[in-house]
């Protein structure tokens, strides 16, 4: 379902230009049509659900920020680019595209969740949250650790912090 939220914004791109074509007469409510937008409508509300479910889960922990690197800009465009560009050229009229446009999000899905890409979410971005690649030690502990980590605004090393750390890369730090 964290899968699914990445994919957010792209699926309200496609649900305004199908729901301006359906007004405007360009499209014509049938059974492929409804069943997009439907559809659309389903990974909206199970991405959304993903997300708030994410947000709770994970170790709390306070830990100390030793170092910070924000890495937004290296994971950002790729996706944006990807979804600018589906939501111009896609065709829902055409069982071929909805095809086509399932297993793309499948392809990428299987990349994505392989590879714990789980903290690459253009939403989070979009609403004001960076990523970060953060060197932090745990309170109590000697050890120090890495991992990336959302966190809202700008992250400042040399200060402690509330987190929740997952083993599937989503770690978020809260102000």
């Amino acid at each position: 379902m964290l899968y699914l939220s990445a994919f957010i914004p792209l699926y309200v791109l496609l649900i305004v230009k199908i729901s301006i074509q359906l007004i405007n007469k360009n499209l014509h409510v049938n059974l492929l049509n409804s069943l997009m937008l439907g559809l659309l409508c389903l990974f909206v509300g199970f991405g959304v659900l993903g997300l708030l479910f994410a947000f709770e889960t994970g170790k709390k922990v306070q830990i100390y920020v030793i170092s910070s690197q924000n890495i937004t800009e290296k994971h950002f465009l790729g996706y944006f680019s990807l979804f600018v560009l589906f939501a111009l050229s896609f065709e829902i009229e055409y069982v071929a595209m909805a095809v086509v446009f399932l297993l793309i999000l499948i392809m990428v899905g299987v990349v994505y969740v392989k590879n714990n890409l789980f903290y690459i979410n253009p939403l989070l971005n979009i609403i004001g949250f960076s990523f970060y690649k953060v060197e932090y030690s745990v309170e109590g502990e000697s050890k120090t650790y890495s991992a990336t980590f959302l966190f809202f605004g700008n992250l400042i090393a040399n200060q402690s912090h509330l987190a929740y750390v997952t083993p599937c890369n989503f770690n978020l730090i809260k102000k």
